[in-house]
């Protein structure tokens, strides 16, 4: 009787202390497996930080986007581009980009400057220089621009040697783009006078895509990201409307049909401001579009870099190439945004009805 008394007490006493230490030790693994995962934190933040003090991803970015007096193919791998220099003492001096190669980045009493954008500065600060250098935007600009005259003097060429043949291949192609921008975008917006607006917007179109698209390939220039370049553009637009407007277009600016006299001191400052509204979204949409779509790809190679991880890389690589093609869409929509307001800019100021909505 003792003996089953005895043993009845062991096992409760056994199991009350597995009750009671049970939550404990379930407790001193949990903080034990928090303590291990915070080490396990902390490396990986630690390696990140050195991998982020080895590469600079916003200079990386920056060096890509930004223009240069050199064209760099990969990494290595660098074009030198004509430097081309005016000053009063000296006249004009063309050398090579190669001679800034050097520890202290000077040639002939000259200073290439490395920061958001290249610069050259004459060493002797009392003097004053123009650059007008060839840089890595302007060659791609010129670069596109041959192309552009190669492919569409082949199109004109075929076009006047087989005028009763249908067009093919390539040719082809380009019809019906061409035939997309007359007939969906420049003649219903620009009105009857169409054709002779049409020029320009096609020239406007194409220039914008072919560079949207050379700015997307390994080793290229980011032309349309450069605000310069869409500010140009733009003005171009700004100058085509205003030479061409009519005078119920200006007539509008400096009283609006239909509002009554006291809203002028208003509205007048308001159609001035919208004028010029126009050609800034013009050129800033286009900018920011551009510029936003390199800088996303190129963060996402940069962690390639950072991270240092055959699991993480191909993922990356992955999504950066899907984004790629969401990129190549992006330069077709944005060249057919570009040339469909300026084609409603153009037929708002051109339009002969007094009651036009001119674009508001």
């Amino acid at each position: 009787m003792y003996i089953h008394i005895r043993r009845f007490f062991t096992i409760a006493l056994v199991a009350t202390t597995c009750l009671f230490s049970a939550p404990t030790r379930a407790q001193h693994d949990a903080e034990k497996a928090a303590e291990s995962i915070n080490e396990e934190e902390h490396k990986i933040e630690h390696k990140l930080e050195e991998s982020e003090a080895k590469f600079n991803i916003g200079e990386m970015i920056m060096h890509h986007i930004a223009d240069s007096h050199e064209w760099e193919i990969t990494h290595g791998v660098v074009i030198p581009l004509p430097v081309i220099l005016y000053s009063a003492d000296r006249g004009i001096e063309v050398f090579s980009s190669s001679n800034f190669h050097n520890d202290h980045h000077e040639y002939n009493g000259y200073h290439l400057v490395h920061g958001d954008s290249e610069q050259i500065i004459p060493v002797d600060e009392s003097r004053k220089i123009y650059d007008f250098s060839i840089t890595k935007n302007v060659a791609s600009m010129l670069l596109s621009a041959v192309i552009l005259i190669l492919v569409f003097t082949s199109i004109a060429k075929f076009y006047k040697n087989n005028s009763r043949r249908a067009p093919r291949g390539f040719q082809s192609a380009m019809e019906v783009i061409i035939l997309f921008i007359r007939d969906e975008v420049v003649k219903p917006n620009v009105g009857p006078k169409y054709e002779k607006y049409l020029p320009y917007l096609l020239t406007l179109f194409f220039f914008i895509l072919i560079n949207n698209i050379m700015g997307l390939l390994p080793g290229s220039a980011n032309l349309t990201g450069n605000i310069a370049v869409t500010m140009t553009l733009a003005v171009l637009t700004f100058i085509v409307v205003h030479l061409n407007a009519n005078g119920n277009y200006y007539k509008h600016l400096v009283k609006p049909t239909g509002v009554p006299v006291p809203l002028l001191l208003i509205m007048i400052p308001v159609e001035i401001v919208g004028v010029f509204m126009k050609p800034f979204s013009l050129m800033v949409r286009l900018f920011a579009n551009i510029t936003a779509g390199h800088i996303i790809l190129l963060s996402l190679f940069g962690l390639i870099f950072i991270f240092q991880s055959f699991v993480i890389a191909p993922v990356i690589s992955l999504f950066a190439l899907f984004l790629n093609f969401i990129e190549i869409m992006v330069a077709f929509i944005q060249a057919f945004i570009f040339t469909l307001l300026s084609s409603m800019y153009i037929g708002s100021a051109i339009e002969e009805h007094s009651h036009a909505d001119h674009g508001h």
